[in-house]
C-alpha cells in the first residue's frame, strides 16, 4: 500500500448538508494517498455525528479537530488542525468548496520545493447549491457547464474555470490579474514551511487571515504558484453571518504590519510567545 502524503485540511462550522457534499467529492478523487482533518471551529453534535457516518463510506482516513464555539475562531482551529497532519504537504479548503475528481491531483502534480499553490473557486448560487445529490458529486453533474445551465447558471467569463483543458487553464493562469495569494478555499504548501512561519495569527478572525499567512510565507522566502485554472472547486452558497466590519479593519492593520516590517513569523500563532 502507498503511503499517505498530503493531509487536507478543511473547515466547517454547523454545516453538515455541505460537509457531506464536500466529503463526498474527496471520495471521488484520482489520487487517493491522502488523509483529511477536519477543521471544525466548534460545532454543534451534528456535525460529528456526520463524520462519524461518512467515514464508514469514504476510503480516506478523517482526523476530526473540534475546540468550543467562541465565535469565529477559524485560526485557532486551523492552526489546531495543522498540527494534527501527518503529512509533509497540506492542502487547504473550506467545508462549503465541493473538489472536482482531479483536484487533489493537481496539487500534487504542481507542487514543489520553496513554493506555494494559489488555486481559486467557482461561486455557485443558492439554488444550484441545493440541488446537487450525491450521485451528482460522483457522476461530476455538478461540474458539467451543460448540466448547470440547464439548473439556471447564467453565461460568464468565469465559466471558463469549469471547461478549460491543460493548455487553456495554463494560458489563463498566466494572465489572470488575480495575485497567486494563499486562498483558504484552495491553496497548498509545505507543512515545515507553514509551521516556520507559525501558521495563522490567531488574532485574526473573519478577513483576510489567509492572505497574511500567504505575506508572511513570501517574507520568509517561498514563491507562489497560480493554479486557479487547474485545481477545480465548487463554493456551495451559504450566508455569512459572521461578516463584520471591525473584524476586517482590525485585519488590514495587521497584514500591512506584516507588509511594512517583512514579518514572516507571528507571535500569536502555533506557539505562543509573549
Amino acid at each position: 500500500m502507498t503511503a499517505i502524503d498530503v493531509s487536507i485540511v478543511i473547515s466547517t462550522y454547523n454545516a453538515t448538508d455541505w460537509l457531506e457534499k464536500v466529503l463526498y467529492g474527496y471520495n471521488n478523487q484520482t489520487y487517493r494517498m491522502f488523509e483529511v482533518v477536519i477543521a471544525d471551529d466548534g460545532s454543534t453534535e451534528e456535525t460529528a455525528s456526520l463524520i462519524n457516518k461518512v467515514k464508514e463510506e469514504v476510503f480516506y482516513p478523517i482526523i476530526h479537530v473540534w475546540h468550543e464555539d467562541n465565535g469565529f475562531q477559524k485560526s485557532q482551529i486551523l492552526n489546531k488542525a495543522v498540527e494534527q497532519c501527518t503529512t509533509p504537504y497540506i492542502i487547504m479548503s473550506d467545508g462549503d468548496c465541493i473538489p472536482r475528481k482531479d483536484f487533489v491531483e493537481q496539487h500534487v502534480k504542481y507542487r514543489e520545493e520553496g513554493y506555494f499553490l494559489s488555486g481559486g473557486y467557482f461561486m455557485l448560487p443558492m439554488d444550484i447549491s441545493l440541488k446537487i445529490s450525491k450521485e451528482d458529486i460522483y457522476t461530476e453533474n455538478c461540474f458539467d457547464i451543460k448540466w448547470l445551465k440547464r439548473n439556471g447558471l447564467k453565461s460568464s467569463f468565469k465559466n471558463n474555470k469549469l471547461t478549460a483543458d491543460t493548455l487553456k487553464a495554463t494560458f489563463l493562469n498566466a494572465i489572470t490579474p488575480t495575485n497567486a495569494s494563499w486562498n483558504g478555499h484552495n491553496a497548498s504548501g509545505w507543512k515545515k514551511d507553514i509551521v516556520e512561519v507559525n501558521g495563522f495569527d490567531e488574532r485574526m478572525q473573519y478577513g483576510g487571515q489567509d492572505r497574511e499567512l500567504g505575506e508572511r510565507l513570501f517574507n520568509l522566502g517561498i514563491k507562489s504558484k497560480q493554479i486557479r485554472y487547474n485545481a477545480i472547486c465548487i463554493h456551495l452558497d451559504h450566508p455569512r453571518g459572521y461578516k463584520n466590519q471591525d473584524s476586517i479593519d482590525k485585519n488590514k492593520a495587521i497584514r500591512k504590519e506584516t507588509r511594512e516590517h517583512k514579518k514572516a513569523w507571528t507571535p500569536y500563532g502555533i506557539v505562543k510567545k509573549n
